[in-house]
């Protein structure tokens, strides 16, 4: 139970129009890294959180050793700049998995089906139930 041809350079046309830019990544990073721009921006939006929360306690207690957050915030933001690329490639897989599941999941039903508010696993294990032919 494979996409055909025609499934697949829709999907990879949808990834190419839905992904994130490497560039606007790395000018997030470069303007507003401390700030983990660059992760709310690559949908990493809890370890953005938790980098904007350690850089506003870091500047709000600086006069009391609050430098060593700070000095932690830029560390991860450093790393990160080497990271960007393989994030935008996760989110590229992230989209590709999901749209693939969802043609599958289309092809499989006898009946139009909206997965819009299904789970992951309950996807997943859909497909699965039709592959095995329960």
């Amino acid at each position: 139970m494979g996409l055909s041809t025609q499934q697949q350079i829709l999907i990879e046309q949808r990834v190419a129009n839905e992904a994130k830019s490497i560039g606007v990544a790395y000018v997030l990073w470069f303007f507003l890294g401390l700030l983990g721009a660059h992760r709310f921006y690559l949908g990493r939006k809890g370890s953005g959180a938790a980098m904007l929360a350690l850089a506003v306690i870091g500047i709000l207690s600086a006069p009391v050793g609050g430098t060593v957050l700070l000095a932690g915030v830029a560390i991860w933001a450093l790393v990160d700049a080497f990271l960007i690329p393989g994030l935008v490639q996760a989110h590229k897989n992230d989209i590709r998995r999901n749209l693939g599941i969802e043609a599958m999941i289309s092809d499989a039903a006898e009946f139009p089906v909206d997965t819009s508010k299904w789970a992951q696993a309950d996807k997943q294990r859909f497909i699965s139930q039709r592959i095995s032919g329960r």
